[in-house]
């Protein structure tokens, strides 16, 4: 897939067409003045997760699953007004939305394989339990 200017790159075979983002504006609070009461600074960004063509089946049931709360009928949505400018709330907007659907879609780590501690290893631990138990012995009163 040839990804444009407007796509957003999220990992390796997922890269979300600009045509389906789907942005809206409002008047955020929060620093900027009296040009808060003016500008359409804040941003929210929404994603049809559930119903997107170019994510693949077994990404989109993972980040389904993963991201179950935060999604409503299927889209997620982000939010973003720290800035002032709405073209700054726009790209720290489109990296959260990266950043949410990488880690959803991450694979699931490796599987821990159980070891069981060696010989040498139980004896350190046997022979710390030892000292220590002397040193405590130590600390009492002396026998007369």
């Amino acid at each position: 897939m040839r990804v444009s200017d407007g796509d957003l790159l999220v990992r390796g075979p997922l890269v979300l067409p600009e045509r389906e983002l789907h942005w809206r504006f409002s008047r955020a609070s929060g620093p900027g003045g009296q040009g808060v009461n003016t500008t359409d600074s804040r941003v929210e960004l929404s994603f049809d997760l559930a119903g997107s063509p170019s994510v693949p089946e077994h990404l989109r049931e993972r980040a389904l699953a993963r991201l179950g709360a935060r999604l409503v009928d299927g889209v997620l949505t982000i939010a973003a007004s720290e800035f002032r400018s709405q073209l700054r709330n726009r790209d720290a907007a489109r990296e959260r939305l990266a950043d949410v659907l990488r880690a959803a879609t991450a694979p699931e780590p490796a599987k821990r394989r159980p070891t069981k501690p060696s010989k040498a290893a139980k004896r350190r631990r046997v022979d710390a339990k030892t000292r220590r138990g002397q040193l405590k012995r130590l600390r009492g009163r002396p026998d007369e």
